[in-house]
């Protein structure tokens, strides 16, 4: 495992974390500074990215009612709330890298979060993961360039 697919799987965790427990950015921050996420079965083989974390945490945190717009609208007969925690915050994660960290290429965003959304998932989730970033991928680089240059 990469660092930069420790810093993701990491991301995924905290922000799931962060949903379940109310935990707050700094307090996650903290926590994979501290050795403590993520939280895995095995350790991982890999140090995180911690810019890259930070970025994905910041981002999803910053952004997020954008980002949960931006997946809604994407998930035709579902609403965002109603699917899996840990899915939510693996497209969260990945719309946020999509978002935040243009040098990425797109097909590498969308094919690490199919990867980490097969560790957690044994079913159809990896392919509705791959569907729905792919369709929030079409244009939302270019929303958030033009969000920005407007906030900016």
């Amino acid at each position: 495992m990469s660092g930069r697919r420790a810093a993701r799987l990491a991301a995924v965790q905290a922000l799931y974390q962060m949903e379940t427990s109310g935990a707050s950015a700094a307090d996650v921050g903290e926590d994979i500074r501290a050795g403590r996420l993520p939280r895995a079965e095995e350790p991982l083989e890999a140090e995180p990215d911690l810019a890259l974390f930070t970025a994905l945490i910041e981002t999803a945190v910053e952004k997020q009612d954008a980002i949960d717009v931006s997946i809604a609208r994407r998930l035709v007969g579902w609403k965002l709330e109603r699917i899996d925690s840990v899915a939510r915050a693996i497209l969260r994660a990945g719309v946020a890298e999509l978002w935040a960290r243009k040098d990425t290429p797109t097909a590498v965003v969308i094919d690490e979060y199919v990867e980490i959304a097969k560790a957690f998932f044994d079913g159809p989730e990896p392919g509705f993961v791959n569907a729905a970033l792919d369709a929030c991928a079409a244009n939302l680089r270019d929303v958030a360039a033009t969000l920005e240059s407007r906030d900016g």
